[in-house]
């Protein structure tokens, strides 16, 4: 563990650190609008790539990020989250059968499915746009949930489904938890931010879900699965660092999953004794996940995704399960006590400093090898800003609360 006071939560060092960090992404990251609304794909300085057109998952990430901005007084980040929230309300809206459209070309056209992930994307934008204040985030919010609540929630079972045909009237067999877990990050965020409580009710029963999955499964939790539910271990056994659906577990999932957990956990229980087998679950999570992935291979990181014994398997090292690790060793230390949490923080915010960090360009690496030198086969330049921005401020805010709202209480 470092004993750099700019390392360790608690000290003015690492505020200011923490706190520069967060006005030089959002100083990055202003050139984000495209020309018709929305957000773009931010290349290595910033700039604009064509080639990806306007994403809905990224444009509700920047949405978010630029609310949160205004909360927090950067200047300009009211307009720049209406820049974003019009791609939402305009182009990338399915006017004709609903919902969004996964993303929107240069030319026009639309990439076809409707998909969970961006949709639970979309509320969280809405959420945080309307603490924010911002015009029309609460006719957005409303619809973006109707929309998610007839196509995507399973009531039955307690679980969203994943992909659609564009028409909604096709669902695809595939079921994942990376979209449950982003659906679970949304609806604890709507129940903090409108009070309505049933969605706070929703993401535990996700929850439950994926402990049991991950306690038969020594803890690494299964991500993808048929339509029955039942496991497909071997999914994208032939693509095994797939962008949103790689092969085996990602301990950087079980890192977010175990903050998001305790979150809700804290915000569920009005005492610890009824929150403690979810903290201790959680517990278990982040143990699993830095076991398996952390130095796993000979050098410093964290492995993207292992097989299911534990062995690296994409040994690259992807930038926002660094910013996950920050949040979640900060919110279990919140939450227990424990000092090593904080030496874990420490060891973390080091990694991001000296690695993945771009002191020259701005924002962070996205993606680096094992060996820590810059890579762009999976994510090439530097999409967004949402998981590096998060981790300079989810350490310092209250941990049973979304951030939004907990930037919102603390003004």
């Amino acid at each position: 563990m470092s004993t750099n006071p700019r390392y360790a939560l608690g000290t003015e060092a690492n505020r200011i650190f923490m706190a520069s960090e967060t006005y030089e992404l959002l100083d990055f990251g202003k050139g984000f609008p495209a020309p018709n609304g929305g957000s773009g794909w931010l290349n290595d300085d910033g700039t604009l790539d064509p080639s990806h057109g306007v994403e809905t998952w990224i444009t509700s990430r920047m949405a978010h990020v630029y609310s949160i901005g205004e909360m927090l007084g950067y200047p300009g980040a009211g307009e720049l989250a209406d820049k974003a929230l019009k791609g939402l309300t305009g182009i990338l809206h399915d006017d004709e059968h609903g919902g969004w459209y996964p993303q929107v070309f240069a030319d026009g056209t639309h990439a076809p499915g409707k998909v969970c992930y961006a949709h639970a994307f979309v509320i969280l934008a809405a959420s945080s746009a309307l603490l924010a204040g911002r015009p029309g985030a609460g006719e957005l919010l409303d619809e973006a949930l109707r929309t998610y609540d007839e196509h995507f929630w399973d009531e039955e079972i307690g679980l969203a489904v994943d992909t659609w045909n564009t028409e909604f009237t096709e669902l695809d067999p595939y079921r994942g938890l990376n979209a449950n877990m982003h659906t679970t990050e949304a609806f604890l965020a709507v129940a903090d931010a409108t009070g309505d409580n049933s969605y706070r009710v929703r993401a535990g029963r996700i929850i439950d879900h994926v402990i049991g999955w991950a306690r038969d499964n020594e803890w690494r939790i299964p991500e993808h699965f048929n339509a029955d539910w039942s496991l497909d271990l071997e999914c994208n056994a032939d693509k095994k660092d797939d962008q949103f659906k790689p092969y085996g577990a990602t301990p950087g999932h079980g890192i977010e999953w175990s903050r998001l957990i305790t979150q809700w956990a804290l915000s569920s229980f009005a005492n610890l004794e009824g929150a403690a087998p979810y903290i201790e679950a959680a517990e278990q999570l982040f143990a699993r996940a830095v076991a398996d992935a952390w130095n796993a291979d000979g050098t410093v990181g964290l492995a993207y995704t292992t097989d299911w014994n534990g062995t690296p398997v994409v040994t690259d090292r992807m930038h926002w399960t660094l910013a996950e690790a920050m949040n979640t060793s900060t919110t279990l230390h919140a939450a227990t006590g424990k000092d090593e949490y904080l030496d874990w923080y420490a060891t973390f915010a080091q990694y991001v400093d000296e690695h993945v960090i771009d002191h020259e360009g701005g924002s962070w690496f996205h993606q680096l090898d094992k060996d820590n030198h810059v890579l762009d086969t999976v994510w090439p330049g530097k999409s967004d800003l949402y998981h590096a921005f998060q981790s300079t401020l989810i350490p310092f805010l209250e941990p049973s609360v979304s951030i939004a709202t907990a930037v919102k209480n603390a003004d």
